[in-house]
Order: C-alpha cells, then structure tokens, then sequence
C-alpha cells in the first residue's frame, strides 16, 4: 500500500502521487515537486475544482496561518493543466 495523504480543501484520502504539495519554509510558501521539502507541508487534489476551493475558501491559508499570494494558486493551476 503507498502512503496516503489527505487533501486539505476536499478532505478525501488520496495517495500521494495523485496530490500536490504546497510548504511553508521560514521564508516563504512554494509548491514542492519533490514532496520532500523540509517545512510544513499541505496536500491539494490535482483537480481544478480543489485548486479553485482553495483559493475560493482559504484552505492553505488556514493550514499555514498565513496570506498565500495568488501567484501560488496560479502556478498550481498551471501545473494540474499541464498534467491532463
């Protein structure tokens, strides 16, 4: 079994290759390609609909207690396009 994740806008259990990671460093938020980073880390689905409820209810903000810049979300979108 791989290890499961669970997305932090629609709540489902996924495994981790079918989720994105967003983390907070001491700096700054960044999505993590690698899922690796080091710093707090949050899972968002690779589906438009869970990027744009994100955005939509603030559900990295509230897991990171923190302003997210749009620029996250757009690179985000861009990412989930490119993969279907």
């Amino acid at each position: 079994m791989k290890p499961q994740r669970m997305c932090v806008v629609c709540r489902e259990m996924k495994e981790k290759d079918q989720l994105v990671r967003v983390v907070k460093t001491k700096e700054s938020v960044a999505i993590d390609p690698t899922l690796r980073a080091s710093g707090r880390g949050a899972y968002v689905c690779k589906s438009a609909e869970c990027i744009k409820n994100a955005q939509k209810r603030g559900a990295l903000e509230r897991s990171f207690s923190m302003k997210i810049s749009p620029e996250i979300y757009s690179a985000l979108e861009a990412m989930v396009s490119d993969a279907e």
